[in-house]
């Protein structure tokens, strides 16, 4: 009985023991580090509240010295022109005008053209011998017209690389007056043209047009049709 009392006892004093082996007192070497502390969580594309503003970057860029042209902004255009003129039953002869322009818009203007030929001999004359039906004032073609222009297909012309110029293609018509052969005759024109503007007041023109009008001279009253193709040069101002 004296035994198992001394093992209970011994007992009873171990546990205690064994568990107050397992506390770690502030004062013991073998202390573990405290723990580090967690990053805060942040969303996805959202910096941290702590960060650093980003830098603003200053480009330097070189400003460029643009020279612009001046552009004369005057609206009318004078000029005289040279070319053929094929008159019906009278073959093609030299003429030469001249034609004045006012500009309303880019794309519309007024023009006012003089032109001037001499009819040659109809096939009838030539087989005649000396049949004269005209005499040499009554050859004498010469006609007024005032047209109303549009300007289609403006643009540039480039001439190799380094050189453009302005252009324009253009559909014009009008009315007018002609004479010849004696006659003073009510007429119509029609064509088209091409303008190119080597510099900005002057200008290349490259005109086709059908003067018509009604005409009796050989007999029969027909329309007559006289085609003019003509090279000229204006100048603004």
């Amino acid at each position: 009985m004296e035994t198992r009392a001394r093992v209970l006892l011994l007992t009873a004093l171990a546990l205690p023991l064994s568990g107050c082996a397992s506390l770690h007192w502030p004062w013991s070497k073998d202390r573990e580090p405290a723990a580090a502390e967690e990053p805060v969580a942040t969303t996805e594309g959202e910096e941290p509240p702590d960060a650093a503003p980003p830098k603003v970057i200053e480009p330097v860029v070189e400003r460029r010295k643009i020279r612009v042209n001046r552009i004369d902004a005057e609206n009318i255009e004078v000029g005289p022109y040279y070319g053929s003129l094929s008159i019906e039953d009278f073959g093609t002869n030299p003429m030469y005008g001249a034609r004045a322009a006012f500009h309303v818009t880019e794309d519309i203007f007024f023009e006012a053209n003089f032109g001037r030929s001499k009819a040659g001999r109809t096939s009838f004359e030539t087989l005649g011998g000396n049949v004269q039906l005209l005499t040499p004032s009554e050859r004498r073609f010469t006609y007024y017209n005032l047209s109303l222009g549009y300007n289609i297909l403006p643009g540039e012309v480039y001439i190799g690389r380094n050189l453009a110029m302005n252009s324009a293609l253009y559909l014009i018509g009008g009315i007018g007056s002609t004479k010849f052969a004696g006659d003073q005759n009510f007429s119509v024109n029609f064509g088209a043209g091409y303008r190119v503007l080597p510099t900005d007041w002057l200008a290349i023109h490259i005109d086709v047009q059908d003067v018509v009008f009604r005409s009796d001279l050989l007999g029969t009253q027909k329309l007559t049709n006289n085609f003019a193709a003509h090279i000229g040069a204006t100048v603004f101002f």
